[in-house]
């Protein structure tokens, strides 16, 4: 058996544990290029593609590879494969839901502790000679907020959301949620402390909203000039699921007539990112509203190690005959 891995050279051996089902197979790593023609060369043979979670995985490969099983997302994310293409061929497409849940709800809230605590601003302060007059303009204005005085609103309720719910039970934050699928039960309601809310009211209801929905037609820049004026003025919104959730004009927007007062933002639009992007690009007020991380929270060895533990199980299901256990287009 031989598995075609597409993205970082290297991290099968490195992520996979010691007696994992991968090492026993053959694998040809390559780096993500639009050469579909490269990739038949080197394995157009191979029976399992390993790949990014944004690599390209196009028709035109996946028609032109007679043996392919399945194709596996390093990730969460699988927008970038042409999972039509791999149902009409019988190919699973499987993702790694779930592997970086804890990483990234980490990072959620990473980002409303330095939005409300103000780190980069108080970082600069001390660098620059002037800590005592930061800390006593804070003193003067009351200006800094802890998690307990906020209402925080999770768009979406998957893996990640229900991490970052569990995690800020301990910071005494009312939460609430909302998603299209069927409500939580009460009893996993309570498990979570959480209610559910309309789109509208929870957004009018939260001092931060945060985002946790995967990107599609119907989400794309789900949160838009509309969706921005319904939250409360002076709030904050936070980002660490997809860019193309945002329309970038409006959150510049929503930040320069102080709708928000931050917005905390893992990814964004277009990356990877250039020095002329919008945001990079507005007023140096609205610059200072915004806490930037170069979208790695899901980056750590430990989500890394559990990727490649499910991917290896998925592989050996189906190379043992049976269903992989994490199929993302309806086989």
């Amino acid at each position: 058996m031989k598995v075609l891995q597409i993205g970082k050279k290297g991290n099968i051996k490195k992520y996979s544990a010691a007696d994992s089902f991968l090492l026993q197979m053959e694998a040809v790593e390559m780096y993500m290029t639009s050469d579909i023609g490269a990739y038949l060369e080197a394995a157009g043979d191979a029976d399992f593609i390993v790949c990014d979670a944004v690599a390209e995985i196009p028709a035109k490969l996946i028609e032109q590879m007679p043996n392919l099983k399945m194709i596996h997302s390093e990730g969460v994310a699988y927008n970038q494969i042409d999972t039509g293409a791999a149902a009409r061929r019988g190919i699973y497409v499987c993702n790694s839901q779930g592997m970086n849940a804890s990483a990234v709800a980490e990072q959620t809230i990473l980002l409303m502790l330095g939005m409300l605590r103000d780190v980069c601003g108080g970082d600069q302060a001390v660098r620059e000679g002037r800590q005592i007059d930061v800390k006593e303009g804070h003193i003067i204005n009351g200006d800094l907020k802890e998690l307990a005085d906020c209402a925080v609103g999770l768009v979406g309720f998957g893996n990640i959301a229900r991490e970052t719910a569990r995690l800020l039970r301990a910071f005494g934050v009312k939460e609430i949620y909302y998603n299209k699928k069927i409500p939580l039960s009460e009893q996993e309601a309570a498990q979570y402390g959480v209610k559910r809310l309309t789109l509208p009211d929870l957004l009018a209801a939260s001092d931060i909203v945060s985002l946790h929905m995967p990107l599609n037609a119907a989400t794309e820049k789900i949160a838009d000039s509309s969706f921005f004026a319904a939250m409360k003025d002076g709030s904050y919104f936070v980002n660490t699921a997809r860019g193309g959730l945002v329309d970038d004009e409006a959150l510049i927007e929503a930040l320069m007539s102080g709708k928000l007062a931050m917005a905390g933002l893992d990814t964004i639009n277009d990356e990877p990112v250039q020095t002329n992007h919008p945001l990079l690009q507005c007023p140096e007020q609205v610059r200072n509203k915004i806490l930037f991380r170069p979208h790695i929270g899901g980056v750590t060895g430990s989500s890394l190690h559990r990727s490649y533990a499910m991917i290896a199980e998925d592989i050996q299901a189906v190379t043992e005959g049976r269903r992989p256990e994490r199929i993302v287009n309806g086989l």
